[in-house]
């Protein structure tokens, strides 16, 4: 009998092997007590119930975040080639990693299997959506390089991912081929093959460095991805949903159906207020699990709009709220749901943004409709999630920011 409950509640990877010591089947997980108590507690179809018959002991390898266990997965994979891993007859639908190394800034990117290989390639990740989430959250800590060799440093403007401090400089040549590989490339290489503290040991030499030769800024900016490496936001990137068995917990009270307690279902919503585009504001509540969370309200002051522009309003407090600072470094966790008061060009103003992001996030626009007698909801609401409660968060987005706009107002009148 396997002693699952006295397991570790850490991220980590686990193993299973059958009475010949031969490996079954590699797994991550968030919390291996709770993923690994899912195999026998949980009811199972022929496939699963033919793997718990098997097995005969589970071989645990902790780490400090579901990240690296989601990458040491990938590796124990690709070394192993466990049977019930496997879903094809060979490996070439799987996702990898890829950098491309063969270019002079070599890009990073998510390929499949069958695809030509460019250079080195970590994986396969069986994942799709968490092997896309690794990427999101790795790029804020290596800024990477996305364009194409025929356009690199021939831009004329800095690229969007630029400006929000995903991309390196590589679209107006603001960093060498040596800085970018050894800044980037290096570390990003040895994080992928478990070298985590090794990078955290480069990041601080070169701080350091910096540091003694007055470079204040690039010190600064390499304390910032220590931090991030150190305190990655990593929640969201292996869900429970994604086990061979399937997930039969209940939801939690208000929550999506299917979303894994303990972990709550966040809807962020947003307004701007301003009256002909002066004393222009935008907010951002909360609502976890059908309830405010004030303590999570943020207020946004429109810096680069000038007059009645809602959308180009919406679009600035979005891009502000989604960039690489307030994604990672601050800590401010992922919404399953952003809700716009708006109708659709507001909607799709904020598609936009969280594409531009490297974002997968539903958006919803809603309207008061033409008579503004009505709620008028654009997009797909998500199963489980009541209308009533997109209602409350568009109020409460609306009261925040019309309850902003007038002290900024009354502010303005007294000076």
């Amino acid at each position: 009998m396997i002693a699952y409950k006295k397991f570790p509640e850490t991220p980590g990877v686990y193993v299973m092997k059958d009475a010949e010591g031969r490996v079954l089947y590699v797994g991550k997980a968030a919390n291996l007590r709770r993923r690994v108590a899912s195999y026998f507690e949980r009811p199972h179809d022929v496939r699963i119930q033919t793997l718990v018959s098997r097995i005969a002991a589970i071989e645990l390898n902790k780490t400090e975040t579901a990240l690296e266990a989601l990458i040491l997965e990938a590796e124990l994979i690709k070394k192993l080639r466990p049977p019930f891993n496997v879903r094809e007859k060979d490996d070439k639908s799987f996702l990898y990693v890829e950098i491309a190394s063969r270019e002079k800034f070599p890009r990073v990117l998510l390929v499949r299997g069958k695809d030509a290989e460019r250079g080195t390639r970590y994986g396969p990740f069986t994942s799709a959506s968490s092997a896309r989430e690794a990427m999101r959250i790795l790029r804020r800590i290596f800024p990477w390089n996305t364009h194409a060799p025929d356009l690199v440093g021939k831009m004329k403007r800095p690229c969007f991912d630029y400006e929000v401090g995903l991309c390196p400089g590589t679209c107006i040549g603001a960093v060498t081929h040596d800085e970018y590989i050894a800044h980037t490339i290096v570390p990003l290489k040895l994080f992928f093959s478990g070298g985590k503290k090794r990078v955290l040991a480069m990041f601080e030499k070169e701080m350091k460095a910096s540091a003694k030769g007055l470079d204040f800024e690039r010190a600064a900016r390499m304390r910032r991805r220590m931090f991030a490496l150190k305190h990655v936001q990593d929640s969201t990137l292996i869900s429970e949903n994604e086990v061979l068995v399937p997930a039969a917990s209940a939801p939690a009270k208000g929550s999506r159906e299917g979303a894994a307690a303990p972990r709550t279902y966040r809807i962020e919503g947003y307004d701007i207020s301003n009256i002909s585009g002066t004393s222009s504001v935008g907010s951002m509540v909360v609502f976890e699990d059908g309830e405010p969370n004030k303590e999570e309200y943020r207020k946004f002051r429109i810096r680069s709009v000038d007059g009645p522009n809602d959308v180009g309003m919406l679009t600035e407090v979005l891009e502000r709220r989604f960039s690489a600072r307030h994604g990672g470094e601050e800590g401010w966790r992922m919404p399953d749901l952003v809700l716009i008061d708006g109708g659709l060009a507001q909607a799709n103003a904020a598609k936009k943004v969280l594409l531009r992001a490297g974002l997968r996030i539903p958006v919803l626009g809603i309207a008061k409709g033409p008579e503004r007698k009505r709620n008028d909801i654009i997009g797909a609401v998500p199963k489980g999630v009541r209308k009533e409660t997109l209602v409350r968060v568009r109020d409460e987005a609306h009261r925040f920011a019309i309850g902003y706009h007038k002290k900024l107002r009354s502010v303005r009148a007294f000076q």
